[in-house]
């Protein structure tokens, strides 16, 4: 029966996985430099927070663009969606732009991680690949709020602590244009059709 019951338990966790389709649930190595969109999804992948610039509010700065850190999580290590989400509170600064203007731009860069510092690259340098997104944040619910959750507290067990009278809320970054800097020759651009039809890994036949 316990067989029977673990063999039940797989499957349903299965399905409820499948339903988030997640374009890509494993792990690999940075792509070639020449597949844009696959990069840009290994980056969005591989770190756990973001810079992301909104229209400025607040005086004495109003209309200027500001810049702040905010954990991300596009789903739990090695099962991408590609989507970056946050776990916001509008007692933020920085939501409190987003209030009156959604329009913001979400900056990530493997200098956030080991991999350039191993290589020898010097965060600024395009070999260090990093990609800023544009678009807006909108709050997410129902179902896409269960994965947001799944894909930030399985990264950041921090939040689940987090002070419940903040009003805490799930959201996305949805992707209007994506800027890629991999190599050498200047920023690529990739359309939001190209970026979420990629994997961000070499997938396996």
């Amino acid at each position: 029966m316990n067989a029977v019951l673990r063999s039940t338990c797989a499957l349903l966790l299965g399905l409820l996985w499948a339903s988030f389709s997640p374009s890509s649930c494993s792990r690999g190595r940075i792509p070639p430099h020449d597949q844009v969109a696959r990069v840009a999804r290994f980056v969005a992948h591989q770190v756990d927070w973001a810079s992301m610039a909104t229209i400025s509010t607040r005086k004495p700065v109003v209309g200027q663009p500001f810049s702040n850190a905010f954990s991300v999580s596009d789903g739990p290590h090695g099962c991408s969606s590609g989507v970056p989400y946050m776990y916001l509170t509008r007692m933020e600064i920085s939501v409190q732009d987003l209030e009156v203007n959604p329009v913001a731009s979400l900056s990530m860069s493997l200098a956030q991680t080991e991999y350039c510092r191993q290589q020898g690259f010097d965060p600024q340098s395009p070999l260090c690949a990093h990609i800023i997104l544009s678009g807006s944040v909108l709050e997410v619910n129902g179902t896409e709020a269960e994965f947001a959750k799944k894909a930030l507290f399985s990264r950041h067990p921090e939040m689940i602590d987090w002070p419940s009278d903040h009003n805490w809320f799930f959201a996305k970054f949805n992707i209007t244009q994506v800027w890629v800097l991999d190599y050498f020759g200047g920023v690529k651009t990739v359309s939001p059709e190209e970026y979420f039809q990629a994997s961000p890994n070499r997938k396996h036949h």
